[in-house]
């Protein structure tokens, strides 16, 4: 396979930076372009009884977001590959898989929470949802 186009979904989490430690040294063999994209869980935050979500909650969210692709800049810039960085909205499953369609994305790169059964029944996972409904190879680091 040759990979061109390479998205991690990325929060922050050691296992979100674990993910992109393999999608780089991926996008260095392969000399892919990097997409790293922070998904804001607003559904997830509608289903809790937010309604509306207050501007302070959405504020500090997109703080932690900013201060995140913040890190992965800082990171990537030294590593003189091409790569861009963006934070979207909704349920971060589905917005990962939408993405990775609308951007000739070759393959996708995820962290594992790695969840335990009850959890994952009532949590769900954002990595089973990507791997059951992207069109593209998906790569689940643990």
């Amino acid at each position: 396979m040759n990979f061109k186009r390479i998205l991690v979904a990325f929060d922050g989490s050691e296992q979100s930076k674990k993910a992109l430690e393999v999608a780089l040294d991926l996008s260095k063999k392969y000399d892919a372009e990097l997409s790293i994209v922070e998904v804001i869980p607003t559904e997830l935050l509608a289903g809790m009884g937010f309604t509306p979500i207050p501007d302070s909650v959405i504020n500090q969210i997109f703080e932690k977001a900013r201060k995140d692709m913040d890190y992965v800049k800082n990171l990537l810039s030294k590593e003189g590959i091409k790569f861009r960085t963006d934070i979207l909205q909704g349920d971060p499953g589905t917005e990962i898989v939408n993405y990775s369609n609308k951007n000739n994305i070759d393959l996708i790169v995820t962290g594992s929470r790695g969840l335990s059964g009850v959890k994952k029944l009532f949590l769900g996972s954002v990595s089973s949802k990507i791997v059951s409904e992207a069109k593209v190879a998906v790569l689940v680091v643990k």
